[in-house]
């Protein structure tokens, strides 16, 4: 997705085969990273003809990995409850223990 996604859109991936504002390439990688994280043996010949209509081998590749590392770290956090016991602070550097 570009830079700039604002709430309404974002809030529209569920409905992403309906909404004209996703790029075909957009859907199918959405579509995929869904059938990946809940029935990944729908990932059939088909949906990867279309996939390979719209990505190269190697985008394919990335998808796979990343799909991959999300819905793993994902599971590890709720098999950690990393969620809720750890207060994860990106936006912010360390306090300096000066």
């Amino acid at each position: 997705m570009q830079q700039g996604m604002d709430d309404d859109l974002y809030a529209s991936v569920s409905r992403y085969h309906d909404d004209d504002r996703f790029t075909m390439r957009e859907k199918l990688a959405i579509e995929f990273g869904e059938r990946f994280a809940i029935d990944h043996t729908a990932i059939d010949d088909e949906f990867w003809t279309r996939c390979g209509e719209h990505f190269s081998d190697v985008e394919l590749l990335e998808l796979t990995a990343i799909a991959g590392f999300c819905v793993g770290m994902g599971r590890a956090y709720q098999v950690l409850d990393i969620a809720v016991d750890f207060e994860v602070l990106w936006s912010r550097e360390p306090e300096n223990p000066r």
